[in-house]
């Protein structure tokens, strides 16, 4: 799916101007990164809010037309207001195809009613994950098989299925960043206990 916006490029800077815009529906943004100046843009608010509700929209390259020129760009950072259904701000960062790009892609979970057929208790330990990869590699989400779990069990990093060219910026800081994401744990007071009780006597 393709995310495209229209997007209004903004001179009228500070709190007072960014409260205008909201009360026009439209949402404040700033578009920064490749080695070119900021650049404060509009959006319209009702295709915001819209478009975020689905999950690709924070792992898509989206495209912002400013002012006539397509700028690609990834959501690094977005504000909403604390109780009302609206965002406040957007920061995007700007995406070169020859530059490897750093975000965060969620993890779906598949197989689980497999694993607690077995006895086990699932618990998820991560949502989401933090890549490295080219724009052309980015994957919307990885996926996590854990059908095959014995109870006791538990998935790392390192036990990930990553796409080609898809590397985890965790694993790159050392072994001792090999975390867990998800485990079957054996239920508190269940057999697994009884037994090591039985077994102990």
């Amino acid at each position: 799916m393709s995310y495209i916006f229209e997007a209004e490029l903004r001179t009228d800077l500070g709190k007072g101007a960014s409260r205008r815009l909201r009360r026009e529906e439209k949402v404040p943004a700033i578009v920064y990164g490749a080695d070119k100046e900021p650049v404060s843009i509009a959006l319209d608010h009702n295709k915001v809010i819209e478009a975020q509700a689905e999950e690709g929209f924070y792992t898509h390259i989206l495209t912002l037309n400013i002012a006539g020129a397509k700028t690609e760009v990834l959501v690094k950072d977005m504000q909403r207001h604390p109780y009302k259904p609206k965002v406040t701000h957007i920061d995007f960062l700007r995406v070169d195809a020859s530059h490897k790009v750093v975000t965060k892609v969620p993890l779906h979970f598949v197989g689980e009613e497999a694993a607690t057929k077995k006895g086990g208790v699932v618990a998820r330990l991560a949502s989401e994950v933090e890549i490295t990869c080219l724009p052309k590699d980015l994957p919307e989400f990885i996926e996590v098989n854990v059908a095959g779990l014995e109870v006791g069990a538990t998935l790392h990093l390192t036990d990930l299925a990553v796409p080609k060219g898809v590397a985890l910026v965790e694993l790159a800081k050392g072994e001792d960043h090999n975390q867990a994401v998800f485990s079957l744990n054996a239920p508190k007071g269940g057999v697994s206990e009884e037994a090591e009780g039985e077994a102990a006597e």
